[in-house]
């Protein structure tokens, strides 16, 4: 069996990615089962620096709060702010102390100096501004849609005036309250403003939407946000994002507010949700990969405890997956060792255990061969001394497209944010 097995391993590069691959996707996930290992992040930057040089891939979005992200974005494509300014601000979970993610952001901007916009490449965040503690005010996404529409059209055709969207909002602190993440009756989610703040929020995408001709066909002038001048579109799906998240926002806060048995359920599959349509919309503009935990981007169904409470949700990658035309590609990381976090040499009747025997270092694995060289067998699962590592579960085979296998990962440079959301 060894020897058949050793024929689905291929070196990591994204040529060998590419080629487990029917076709090249148009949105490629490479999953990772912690947080806090550089080590993974720096396969990652290697496999999309590659991804950019030789297949055309533009975008690479990551598990961080995406109106965050918009300050990276703004940074690798135009120089604005300061490395050191970006890291501190524009990521969430504390993934901006990642030495590699630093490093990233530092090679993106690199790429970018002096290249034509078509060219450059692109960050993003795809999670909503959420954290385990609780979520962000709509203020700023809310605003800045107002903000921009009041721009474009009569006043009266806006479901309110900046003076009652601030008066609604109240102090942000009573969004962000959180003690509402475990005691429900702490969240301003179904409040009578809350309630209110929903409907101009529905409205104002309404009308956006309704413009959509005039916005994306306009010729270029200056940015709602700022001061630099973008190409209409830009300017568009910025607009989109900031409705999104609104929406979104306001919708997770109802959900916060909820005395329900099913409430946390809710709520993780609500932030699933937000990924998925942050997801799509980098997407229409062209391939991205994208890097978040195995368990947001896998087509099965995601699980999780929570509170005491076995979660279980269907994950933005499986909703991308599900819809028509998406050209979704899944690749899920499992580990061999983590052994500064106690997770020594696995078990050889698991996958990892199989996988670990053969490979020097780390390793792209074709799933397809693997099945078939697993065919009558029945690899166990690996249990995992640490919460914070998931490993792969053999069930899953069929359903991922390939497996990057890391044999040993060296101890973490980088913690976790306290207020990240668990294990995922």
């Amino acid at each position: 069996m060894a020897t058949d097995i050793k024929e689905s391993v291929r070196p990591v590069d994204a040529a060998a990615l590419l080629a487990l691959l029917p076709t090249r996707p148009r949105v490629l996930a490479l999953g990772e089962p912690t947080h806090g290992e550089d080590d993974l992040l720096d396969l990652r930057n290697d496999l999309f620096r590659q991804l950019v040089e030789q297949e055309g891939y533009r975008t690479i979005a990551i598990e961080s709060d995406c109106l965050a992200g918009l300050l990276v974005d703004a940074y690798v494509t135009t120089g604005t702010g300061t490395l050191d300014e970006v890291m501190a601000h524009g990521f969430s979970h504390g993934f901006g102390a990642s030495t590699a993610n630093r490093e990233l952001v530092r090679w993106m901007r690199a790429h970018n100096d002096g290249r034509p916009a078509a060219e450059q490449v692109r960050f993003a965040g795809i999670d909503g501004p959420l954290e385990i503690t609780g979520a962000e005010s709509p203020r700023k996404a809310l605003t800045a849609l107002h903000r921009h529409l009041a721009e474009l059209v009569d006043a009266d055709r806006l479901p309110c005036t900046a003076e009652t969207l601030d008066r609604l909002l109240g102090a942000d602190d009573r969004w962000t309250e959180p003690a509402a993440m475990m005691d429900p009756t702490r969240s301003a989610g179904q409040s009578a403003e809350a309630a209110q703040l929903r409907l101009i929020a529905d409205d104002l995408v309404a009308l956006l939407d309704a413009l959509t001709p005039q916005l994306t066909t306009a010729g270029p002038r200056e940015q709602w946000d700022g001061h630099v001048q973008r190409h209409p579109r830009e300017q568009w799906d910025r607009a989109r994002l900031y409705g999104r998240t609104a929406v979104g926002l306001l919708r997770y806060h109802h959900w916060t507010a909820d005395t329900s048995p099913g409430r946390m359920t809710r709520l993780i599959g609500l932030r699933g949700a937000m990924m998925a349509d942050n997801l799509l919309a980098l997407a229409e503009r062209g391939p991205v990969l994208v890097f978040a935990h195995n368990s947001h981007l896998q087509r099965e169904k995601s699980s999780m405890r929570m509170a005491g409470r076995r979660l279980e949700w269907w994950s933005a990658g499986a909703l991308v997956a599900a819809r028509p035309g998406a050209d979704y590609a899944f690749v899920h990381t499992a580990l061999g060792t983590i052994r500064h976090r106690g997770v020594d040499t696995p078990p050889p009747d698991t996958a990892e255990g199989l996988l670990y025997t053969l490979a020097d270092e780390h390793c792209l694995v074709d799933t397809r061969r693997l099945a078939a060289a697993l065919a009558g067998t029945s690899p166990t699962s690996r249990e995992s001394p640490w919460f914070g590592y998931a490993p792969f579960d053999p069930a899953q085979l069929a359903a991922t497209d390939g497996i990057l296998f890391v044999k040993d990962v060296g101890p973490q440079s980088w913690s976790v944010s306290s207020k990240a959301h668990g294990a995922s």
